[in-house]
């Protein structure tokens, strides 16, 4: 009987600590809910692959109502942003450039890496109006929340 007492009051005990980490995550949790928590869209396909393209610029428009946006173009993704380039189409969306403007008039910071923009033998003046070159700093100042990454 003794034994049953010790392992009904561990029983309890171990509620009782469970209970209370619970009520301290939740409450860290509270505090992060005043945040908006922000969306990186990272872009790296062009042409090779119209699909995640106009996703992923969709999904820019549709994040950035409740969310701080970023979205980062490299790799294939700077022909995109070319504004001198073939359009980026895909039957499902919108082209990528008619996409493109949504998320520029929202304010929603679109940055092009610059070595990547090389490497295609372009420079800034070869890239749509809004879209900037990659600043290291904006991956973590555009939001005050979490940043959950979508690749695209």
């Amino acid at each position: 009987m003794l034994k049953r007492s010790y392992r009904s009051t561990g029983m309890i005990l171990a509620v009782l600590l469970m209970g209370s980490a619970g009520c301290q995550i939740n409450n860290t949790e509270g505090a992060a809910l005043n945040q908006r928590d922000g969306i990186l869209l990272h872009i790296s396909h062009g042409h090779d692959n119209p699909h995640a393209v106009c996703m992923a610029l969709k999904m820019a428009t549709l994040m950035s109502a409740h969310r701080d946006v970023l979205v980062y173009f490299d790799l294939q993704g700077v022909e995109a942003v070319d504004r001198h380039g073939e359009e980026i189409t895909h039957p499902a969306f919108d082209s990528a450039r008619q996409q493109l403007q949504k998320p520029i008039d929202a304010h929603v910071p679109l940055y092009v890496c610059p070595s990547c923009l090389k490497a295609a033998g372009k420079t800034m003046d070869d890239v749509v109006k809004g879209v900037q070159v990659a600043n290291k700093e904006a991956f973590f100042t555009f939001t005050r929340g979490r940043i959950v990454t979508l690749d695209y």
